[in-house]
């Protein structure tokens, strides 16, 4: 493969995970608002939506950006070892 297809498929996959997070985002920041009557179980003695709203939704979002980070480092790493330069949009 030459750089440019390289640095096409890191784009694609980048791409590809930011708007998987961002549609993992939207769904457990206002999915538990819109349903929050049918989410009446509890989570360690607190009702889920409760939960969700409190703290759920902060954890899953910095669980989030720490797995986008790590990924992105590990791509990226993948394509300087394999010989081509970084992407002009992470210099």
């Amino acid at each position: 493969m030459t750089k440019t297809t390289h640095s096409l498929a890191l784009n694609k996959r980048k791409w590809r995970l930011t708007w998987l997070l961002l549609l993992l985002w939207a769904l457990t920041s206002f999915g538990p608002a819109f349903f929050a009557r049918s989410l009446s179980f509890e989570v360690w003695g607190w009702p889920f939506h409760f939960w969700m709203a409190a703290q759920g939704s902060f954890l899953i979002f910095l669980a989030m950006v720490v797995l986008f980070a790590w990924l992105m480092n590990r791509w990226e790493k993948e394509l300087h070892d394999q010989g081509d330069d970084m992407p002009s949009s992470s210099k």
